[in-house]
């Protein structure tokens, strides 16, 4: 990534400002239950983050600091070796899994390098977006040769990652009003995803972006950041980005595009994008916890009265991820697939 290629370029209007903003109120929550923090007051907490901010860290979170130091030394090896030696795992367009290099966001590239890993293996999702395709396949895990302990490495984190998703699933249903485990169903046989981030030194930070403005389509996004930061949020106050101090041994957390329409809108996934670094490389684990490839996203029952009707179409996830990593790979003549095109209009 020593030649700066124009394909990394922002728009004018997109480019940030060298100039931080550091994100004073991003809601910093313990999850331990005691006497001085109860259960009811932690779904409280859970519930004003989801609302007005869309993101949130947690600490007391239950996964222990060693099985994500492993994970992250194993990803640091990963990403130190020679291109050639990565590009052995590359993923591509059958299979999405795996080391890739030219990820585009919004159709301008990202100035980073990913390890993307099935949470499940296999992983089985839709062929295509094609409505019509009826067909599946099974997504596998490529493990590269070295470092040999990535795998045993991974697969530790993934368990303990899955549990504090559902864990926080169960804390936003109830921020919600229904039961802790009304979500749950929705993921008997999850597609989520884990990325391990390799955000190079840039010489231009000040035209590319390590990610550009996104918002998530899965359901729950739980990310590990290193101490150099650069995670960037749209305040939904001003519409300013702020960026997320880390936290030692805490979570970022974000509501993604799925509980926003489950949710009817009472919480919203928020637009974010990451920041790079013209001195020091930068590292994160990313965790996506998305339901069944079979499951219809659309307003729960329980949240739909006559004066909050329905405001979204129902659509099937498997469908929207297939359609999502598309646009991954390809630069397209459009934006990629939003939950904005199953808003339903008023009339």
């Amino acid at each position: 990534m020593g030649e700066v290629d124009e394909a990394f370029i922002q728009a004018v209007e997109h480019r940030p400002k060298l100039t931080i903003t550091e994100a004073e109120g991003i809601p910093l929550i313990d999850l331990s239950i005691s006497n001085s923090n109860s259960i009811e007051a932690l779904v409280e907490e859970i519930g004003d983050a989801s609302k007005n901010w869309g993101f949130f860290q947690v600490i007391n979170h239950g996964v222990p600091f060693e099985t994500r130091e492993k994970l992250e030394l194993a990803s640091r090896k990963f990403f130190a070796q020679a291109t050639e030696e990565k590009l052995k795992v590359r993923r591509d367009e059958v299979n999405p899994l795996g080391y890739y290099e030219t990820e585009l966001t919004k159709n301008v590239r990202d100035w980073k390098e990913v390890y993307d890993l099935a949470v499940k293996n296999p992983t089985v999702i839709p062929t295509s977006p094609e409505a019509s395709d009826n067909g599946l396949q099974e997504l596998v895990n490529q493990w590269p040769e070295y470092p040999s302990e990535l795998r045993v490495a991974y697969e530790e984190d993934a368990k303990e990652m899955e549990k504090l998703a559902y864990k926080l699933l169960e804390l936003i249903s109830l921020s919600l009003g229904l039961p802790a485990n009304r979500l749950s169903e929705f993921f008997n046989n999850h597609t989520s995803i884990s990325r391990l981030n390799h955000y190079p030194t840039c010489p231009i930070p000040n035209l590319a972006l390590g990610v550009g403005r996104h918002k998530d389509g899965g359901a729950l996004i739980i990310l590990a950041q290193d101490d150099v930061g650069g995670l960037q949020v749209k305040r939904k106050t001003d519409g300013e980005w702020v960026q997320v101090r880390p936290t030692p041994h805490a979570y970022i957390v974000n509501v993604g595009d799925i509980i926003q329409v489950w949710s009817n809108e009472r919480y919203e996934s928020v637009e974010h994008r990451v920041m790079v670094n013209s001195e020091k490389e930068r590292f994160s684990m990313r965790f996506s916890f998305n339901p069944n490839h079979d499951v219809m996203v659309e307003p729960l029952e329980e949240l739909i009265t006559e004066q909050n009707p329905a405001k979204y179409r129902a659509y099937n996830w498997g469908k929207f991820f297939a359609n999502r990593r598309r646009s991954n790979f390809k630069k397209l003549g459009v934006e990629n697939i939003q939950i904005s095109h199953f808003k339903i209009t008023e009339e």
